[in-house]
């Protein structure tokens, strides 16, 4: 592969090393670096890399980590102040040094290499260096012309978030990366800060927009601004000033492209993706970057192969990061939430805010400050928080495991059969708290597909009947619950295996919804239903509650999401109506909130009722974040015990951001912003994830779908891993010989990604 000139634009870390890698890997190659500031302009101050990425620098570059090596200040605490009570947490194996410092070690590996260097240079228009050069490197920063000149190719998506946030330094050296909390008459305000050299430290203010303009930010210049947060965070500072280097007040944005590369033009560092510095890796995310992409030079037979290799290698790690990054900006834009949260789990919640590092990593680092967050929470000694006990009214759960309503489509006329006590049954003999079953259906017309159970027949009542009486005799400790709902406008279709949403061929059944809209192009259009077409579902609802609870269902569940019936009239994009139920949020609750009253009304008193909503459309106009805390309070003024958040699925061309956990952020804010009991849903696929979150205070149950297929006796094989034993989880006595975890072969970790010889 021919790549002997190559350009790179942007003379960051990013750009600084790939010049650095090319040229060592092919001595030959004619690499110029255009940089349009000086060798020691530099806009930040301190950098962190992990070591991970130090571990391929090692690799790649031996002379460049040793340079490193000499300059790294290193540190393993956090300290976190709140309300005047510091906590620390111990183990987490920092290093850092002066970004100027980390450019002058760059600049000298290229000169000695012979890598061309243009500082105070304009780089050439990229066409002209598409066509002068072989390769040509982007890596000019998150305002990357290169990108801009391109966008119709790269397909850039640039989002703003809510935070202002400014980079500044101290002439001295904080212990350990320090956050402190600030409640000031204007709002919250946070410090983010740690060491990079023996006497100098990065500094960093943020602050919500709105606390940013009332705190007068918006109004001082660069030297007030930088007296005026030395005052705020005075006490962290131990009086003393900051500095500032051309710095100013910014809004972070999230940066995205569709495509990495264009013909010879790729993209490189914060040109291609950011992640929100809380997490500290834009520099280590240009590093890896220029490590792949020159390893993938090497390897590949063509220059086409190898930057669609790179973009391979990169995008799932990159997404990764930056689902992390985009967890951590939002918790601290929603830090408000959190403050009246005891100071030690406030602590826990900041260090697992991103979910990367968790309950189980933490107890590695740290023993002692895990140990004290989970006495404070009031785990017993032993017993993880997973396996702490939970009432909702006159039940009580053992633990906070709950198998989440998976549809079976594997009924007859409604009726659940074999396959159904078999599925529940191992579930509930599996371990967990809560066993959910699936929609089941007050009516045959609201059923979603001629597979879905019901509970509108005395017959189907008796097969439940069936079902939960085997629950309650040979799964002792474990709760079962129904989850009542109408399919809406998403009914009449094909099992899920034979067409997802997709209508019947034949034998189609009429639909019914808050609006005439079809589902998608093709779905059949439902009726608008009328009031007393209203009634009639209303107390269509009654029967089937009267009916679960001869069947003895310990809760009922109130399916008011996935675009259902009851979950058409809650979003405005489902819900056109101009009567007394459509229009306003409080007109669209009206008859989601009559059927919970008649519901309620008929289930018995010491029975608890949770709702499940759609706390997001992913839909531009739908139901919103701050819509789903409104609608949870609702429900709460009308006596649900618990809320169960879920989201989108409402309309067709929703744009989910699928990730692990992905939907507990939501569950969090309906926690802390109404002070209900919530259950979390969404990706959550190991114990540690269901410990990390119930300790962080995020949620108070985790539903897992899943995970149960899976694995049914998945939370007695989580507390085996754990070697928990005690009332949070019983082992049927025929299964205790397998309570504890076979022996596994041994697996050899990978090798290092990219080895240069010397």
């Amino acid at each position: 592969m021919e790549t002997s000139r190559i350009a790179i634009i942007g003379g960051g870390p990013g750009g600084l090393y790939a010049a650095a890698l090319l040229k060592r890997l092919d001595p030959a190659r004619e690499i110029t670096v255009w940089e349009r500031n000086a060798p020691d302009d530099t806009f930040g101050f301190g950098v962190v890399l992990s070591d991970e990425t130090l571990g391929g620098i090692e690799h790649a570059d031996p002379l460049v980590y040793e340079a490193l090596q000499k300059d790294f200040v290193r540190w393993d605490d956090i300290e976190i102040v709140h309300r005047g009570v510091q906590h620390t947490s111990g183990g987490h194996g920092f290093a850092a040094l002066g970004r100027r410092r980390l450019l002058q070690i760059l600049h000298e590996r290229c000169h000695t290499l012979g890598v061309e260097l243009r500082f105070r240079s304009e780089a050439p228009h990229p066409d002209e260096l598409s066509r002068s050069y072989d390769l040509v490197v982007a890596a000019d920063g998150v305002r990357s012309t290169v990108r801009d000149t391109y966008a119709d190719d790269f397909r850039p998506r640039l989002a703003a978030h809510r935070c202002r946030y400014i980079w500044l330094a101290a002439d001295f050296a904080f212990d350990a990366f320090r956050f402190e909390i600030a409640e000031t008459e204007h709002g919250v305000m946070q410090l983010h800060a740690y060491p990079f050299a023996a006497d100098a430290s990065t500094v960093i203010v943020e602050m919500r927009e709105e606390v940013w303009r009332a705190a007068g930010f918006a109004d001082l210049d660069e030297a007030g601004s930088v007296e005026r947060c030395a005052k705020i965070f005075a006490e962290a500072l131990g009086g003393r000033p900051l500095r500032s280097n051309k710095s100013a007040w910014t809004t972070f944005r999230t940066v995205t492209n569709e495509h990495w590369s264009r013909g010879n033009v790729v993209l490189l560092g914060d040109a291609a993706h950011t992640a929100h510095f809380s997490i500290g890796s834009g520099t280590k995310l240009a590093v890896e970057d220029a490590l792949a992409l020159a390893a993938c030079l090497e390897e590949q037979p063509s220059l086409d192969k190898a930057l669609a290799a790179y973009e391979e290698e990169r995008r799932p790690v990159v997404a990764s990061t930056q689902r992390a990054a985009r967890a951590s900006l939002e918790w601290f834009e929603n830090l408000g939430l959190y403050l009246d949260q005891p100071p030690r789990q406030f602590a826990f919640n900041l260090l697992t805010r991103s979910r990367r590092v968790t309950h189980d990593n933490l107890r590695l680092r740290d023993a002692r400050f895990t140990g004290a967050v989970e006495r404070e929470f009031g785990c017993p000694p032993g017993t993880p928080p997973m396996f702490t006990p939970f009432r909702l009214r006159g039940l009580t759960l053992r633990n906070r495991v709950v198998v989440s309503p998976m549809d079976m489509y594997s009924a007859v006329d409604g009726v659940p059969g074999d396959f159904h006590l078999v599925h529940l049954g191992a579930r509930a003999l599996g371990g967990a708290g809560l066993v959910m079953t699936e929609m089941v259906c007050v009516s045959e017309e609201g059923r979603i597909t001629p597979g879905c159970t019901g509970l509108y027949t005395a017959r189907q009542a008796d097969s439940w009947k069936r079902i939960t009486d085997f629950v309650h005799a040979q799964a002792p400790g474990t709760a079962i619950g129904v989850q009542l709902g109408h399919s809406g406008r998403k009914g009449s279709t094909k099992l899920m295996w034979e067409g997802m949403d997709e209508p019947l061929d034949e034998g189609n059944w009429p639909l019914a919804a808050a609006s005439a809209l079809p589902y998608k192009p093709g779905s059949q259009i439902p009726r608008e239903l009328s009031r007393a077409q209203l009634t009639d579902i209303r107390e269509q609802f009654v029967a089937a509650a009267r009916r679960a609870a001869r069947a003895g269902f310990d809760l009922l569940e109130l399916h008011c999401a996935h675009g259902y019936l009851l979950s058409g009239f809650l979003s405005p994009l489902t819900n056109r109506r101009t009567d007394a139920y459509g229009g306003s949020l409080e007109k669209r609750l009206r008859f989601p909130l009559e059927v919970f009253d008649a519901v309620r009304a008929v289930w018995p008193g010491e029975r608890p009722m949770t709702v499940r909503i759609s706390a997001t459309d992913w839909a531009e106009g739908g139901t919103t974040a701050e819509d789903a805390v409104d609608i949870a309070r609702a429900f709460v003024a009308h006596g649900v015990d618990a809320i169960d958040v879920s989201t989108g699925q409402v309309v067709a061309d929703e744009h989910p951001e699928f990730g692990r956990s992905y939907q507990t952020p939501f569950a969090d804010r309906i926690r802390h912003g109404t002070d209900v009991p919530v259950i979390a849903v969404g990706a959550i696929s190991s114990w540690d994830d269901v410990n990390s979150l119930i300790l962080a205070g995020r949620t108070d149950l985790c539903a897992l779908a899943r995970p149960h297929l899976y694995d049914p006796h998945w939370t007695l094989h989580a507390a085996a891993e754990q070697n928990y034993t005690g009332p949070g989880i019983t082992w049927p006595a025929p299964y205790r010989a397998g309570s504890r975890r076979p022996q596994t072969g041994r697996t050899d970790g990978p090798k290092p990604r990219l080895t240069l010889g010397s």
